[in-house]
């Protein structure tokens, strides 16, 4: 299981790479590997506003149809429109061009709810997440 060591995770398992006050939010390789293959990607709309643990992105996939749940609330000011003709790349390479949207973060406090790579793995070992 790749579990990149730079980036925090949400327990709904969602992946953020914090720069500055911005935040890149996608899924897992673990939530992906459960998901199984994507088939359709229902991306956020940009220069919206998304609340923290709120869904703002359905993903759906061979398996079931998922809500996407915000690691941190602030604006949405990009997405990822590759996912709409491409939803595949989710799984082919979600910490990369699998990426999701980029969250202008309102309160930097949410970052504190996050788990290391440490504590992420500890979670899906240990809770059978």
């Amino acid at each position: 299981m790749n579990i990149p060591a730079e980036l925090k995770y949400s327990r709904d398992h969602e992946w953020v790479k914090i720069e500055g006050n911005q935040a890149t939010v996608g899924i897992t390789d673990y939530a992906q590997s459960q998901l199984g293959d994507v088939v359709f990607v229902e991306v956020p709309i940009a220069d919206t506003s998304v609340v923290v643990g709120a869904g703002f992105c359905v993903v759906e996939s061979v398996k079931a149809v998922s809500d996407i749940y915000a690691p941190v609330g602030g604006e949405i000011v990009k997405i990822n429109d590759a996912l709409t003709d491409t939803p595949e790349i989710m799984n082919e390479d979600p910490y990369g061009e699998g990426w999701i949207a980029v969250i202008k973060i309102a309160d930097q406090a949410d970052l504190d709810n996050l788990l290391s790579s440490e504590e992420y793995e500890k979670f899906i070992t240990e809770e059978g997440n």
